[in-house]
């Protein structure tokens, strides 16, 4: 009892370590998440869970869309299960999120050490711990919110109480792997089924076995054994396809083929959102062949030297579980077994033969775990975009994630990797035995150990250093990114977000994400230009923000270019007349301007030339008839002076340089027209481009930036009227970058 004590309590403590190894790489790598975008969709989901709903609900749902949600009239619901969700859900709703992903960490090394015991013994079961922990497949892919952690635990859960029912003949531990295997299906289907294949096929064969050759009495327990199996999991079936009619009306249509009808299994034409895929037969043994080579080589324990000793496991195992067999057919004896304890013995089974696991069947599904898993993907076209480009493994997600897909066979791998290294070790050590003295055996697994800890070290820096490099990269640069939200308390805020992706929330901003009901200190609304009033007039009770920034926003987490994030309060100012000066900077060498007005119905424009003494002041009106230059000489093409408004309107100055370089200030405001009032957003989008006269988020005007060229500077005020019986004037002055909480508001430099 000792024996197996002291390895299963080690096999404890290296779970818990593991668990809260995932928790420091989730708070201190992830604090704003990653590069897969998917987590804010689940953490969505697990507020949505907790304040009893399914979806949100809003009508302006085009300007609520989060990433990978699906737009059903007023209704925005994701695409994923919510079995994740609700699992994130546990820390969710004590305020540390992060606290299920150590949990669910914990309970898959936990279940694996179990696994492991039962398939060899309590060592190799501590030792699995090890290998998985070491894995950064487990590491990084545990520390975020993804399913794949999540679901692995039910799927271990399963295998779990599989090998309790028959060794123990408890219909209770039948029941529970029916019912952790139909979790992991409602969770993702294919997966589970996938990993359930082994088995499946395992079942129909004792049930074959005990109809050919058993008494009725077996055949009952045999039949009841998976019936208690079956039915747990088929009632979760139910319950998926019981989701799938209320949420997309239709028991048969998953969600995610709601998002996008092509985005599913098998090959033929594939789709999702804008990319497009021929996924043949041949395009999918090169794509898997690819994600089978970065797990073998990068993303397993120790890297390539942790795949080589799986490899000597599962030799090891085939091989002398197929001697034994060929040795029990040459004696005619086929229920023979082995004295010792090797790699490939067995524990006794129960007087009948037929009800109980034997270790070599327990190791023979895990293989089939792997077979099954590498052959389930190629029908799999996911396994192709987490790739990015073929030939490029720094390229798309598995760069920083790994092949996720193949999160399942992390388990089996780790197992026989800790039955291969330590058949390694007992080998070397029985060889040492009868050639040297005891003290002489010591010296040899001491001096195997000083060699061997070094290159390992090495080759778990090596799997674990680029991937580690690339998070580290994305934190600083998100970072910097939130850095406007930080330590800064907000009453009631509506913050609009900039699109860098498309008409997404939470993409690529995942901690820009709204809370059910859309609660909270602050509401997240995509910055939509024209639409951004309809949003406000339905949240009229908040204080509007514009969030954006400076630079080019990209993809890829370790480019060098540089964001400056910018933070600015707004206002709806309505009048009968919006007076507006805007006074920007001449920058050097330049002695002729161009001035243009834009609005929907049309434009103006006038040249101004001669010294300007460093600044040029240009005026303008907005009034619910239209807007125009103040001045002479503004015409449009057709000789008008003033143009109606729509939903926006630009003033744009364009300065020549010598050289015929030009610097052009834009600014753009959002416009209404209502009831006989014209509403302004306020204060504008400014931009400052060079050599073109719109270059969005790049030349956005920020004035804490100091990448402008000499001379450049933007300030803007407006003076408001109200023509009533009695006249009102409202004029503003405002700091730079953040207006001042009163009435009217303006951008100043």
């Amino acid at each position: 009892m000792a024996d197996r004590t002291t390895p299963a309590a080690l096999a404890a403590l290296l779970s818990v370590l593991a668990g809260v190894l995932v928790f420091l790489v989730a708070t201190d790598l992830f604090p704003y998440h990653s590069a897969n975008h998917d987590e804010a969709v689940y953490l969505q989901q697990a507020h949505l869970l907790l304040d009893g709903r399914l979806w949100f609900t809003t009508d302006h749902p085009a300007a609520f869309r989060p990433w990978f949600f699906v737009h059903d009239g007023a209704r925005l619901y994701p695409k994923y299960s919510p079995v994740p969700a609700a699992v994130f859900a546990l820390g969710v709703a004590v305020d540390v999120p992060r606290l299920a992903l150590a949990l669910v960490a914990v309970a898959n090394a936990g279940l694996l050490a179990w696994l492991a015991s039962a398939a060899f013994d309590a060592r190799t079961g501590a030792l699995a711990v090890v290998f998985l922990a070491a894995s950064p497949l487990f590491v990084f892919t545990s520390s975020v919110f993804l399913p794949y952690a999540p679901t692995a635990m039910f799927d271990l859960g399963f295998v779990v109480c599989y090998i309790r029912a028959h060794r123990r003949q408890s219909l209770r531990y039948a029941a529970l792997a029916g019912t952790a295997i139909g979790i992991a299906f409602f969770a993702r289907p294919y997966t589970a089924v996938v990993f359930a294949t082994p088995f499946i096929c395992h079942a129909l064969w004792s049930l074959a076995r005990a109809l050919r050759g058993g008494s009725n009495t077996h055949v009952r327990a045999a039949i009841a054994r998976y019936a208690a199996v079956a039915l747990p999991g088929l009632a979760f079936v139910a319950l998926t396809l019981a989701y799938n009619h209320v949420v997309t009306g239709a028991a048969l249509r998953f969600p995610y083929a709601a998002f996008a009808p092509l985005d599913g299994l098998g090959f033929g034409r594939r789709r999702i959102l804008g990319r497009v895929v021929d996924y043949t037969p041949t395009l999918a043994l090169r794509a898997n062949a690819h994600v089978l080579y970065e797990f073998a080589t990068r993303w397993t324990a120790f890297g390539p030297l942790g795949t080589a000793l799986a490899g000597i496991g599962i030799a090891a195992t085939v091989g002398r579980t197929a001697v034994g067999w060929l040795r029990d057919r040459v004696r005619g004896d086929a229920s023979a077994g082995h004295s010792d304890r090797s790699i490939a013995d067995d524990r006794p089974a129960l007087p009948d033969g037929r009800a109980t696991l034997p270790d070599r069947h327990v190791r023979w599904l895990l293989v089939g775990v792997l077979v099954a898993v590498a052959v389930g993907n190629v029908a799999f076209w996911g396994n192709l975009n987490v790739l990015g480009t073929l030939s490029d493994p720094t390229d798309g997600l598995i760069a920083g994630f790994g092949p996720y897909y193949h999160f399942d066979a992390l388990a089996p791998l780790s197992v026989f990797g800790a039955a291969g290294a330590l058949w390694l070790f007992r080998g070397v050590a029985s060889i040492a035995r009868t050639r040297l003295s005891a003290r002489g055996v010591r010296a040899v697994v001491l001096a195997l150990l000083l060699v061997a800890a070094p290159v390992l070290a090495v080759a778990e820096q090596n799997a674990v250093g680029p991937p580690l490099d690339e998070h580290r990269a994305y934190t600083e640069r998100y970072e910097r990114a939130y850095d406007p939200f930080e330590n800064r308390a907000f009453d009631r805020a509506l913050v609009f977000v900039p699109t860098p992706y498309g008409d997404w929330l939470a993409h690529p901003f995942q901690s820009l994400y709204n809370q059910p009901g859309f609660a909270g200190d602050r509401v997240y609304a995509l910055d939509r230009g024209g639409g951004n009033l309809a949003v406000l007039g339905s949240f009229a009770n908040r204080t509007p923000y514009r969030y954006t920034y400076r630079g080019e926003w990209q993809p890829d987490a370790m480019a060098t270019g540089r964001i400056v994030p910018h933070l600015q309060r707004l206002q709806v100012r309505s009048g009968t007349s919006h007076r507006i000066t805007t006074t920007v900077g001449v920058p050097n060498g330049s002695d002729t301007a161009s001035v243009r007005l834009v609005a929907d119905g049309g434009a103006v424009q006038r040249t101004v030339g001669g010294q300007f003494n460093g600044t040029l002041a240009v005026e303008w009106q907005v009034t619910p008839d239209g807007t125009r230059i103040l001045g002479a000489g503004s015409r449009g093409f057709d000789g008008t002076t003033t143009v109606s408004i729509g939903d926006e309107l630009a003033l744009v100055v364009t300065f020549v340089q010598p050289g015929g370089a030009t610097v052009t200030y834009r600014y753009e405001i959002v416009t209404s027209v209502d009831d006989g009032r014209a509403r302004l957003l306020w204060p504008p989008e400014t931009e400052v481009c060079r050599l073109t006269t719109d270059c969005g988020h790049e030349g956005t005007y920020v004035p804490s930036a100091d990448d402008y060229l000499p001379g450049v500077s933007a300030n803007a005020t407006i003076e408001t009227s109200n023509r009533t019986a009695d006249r009102t004037t409202d004029r503003s002055v405002g700091l730079p970058g953040l207006s001042p909480f009163v009435p009217d508001s303006d951008q100043r430099t």
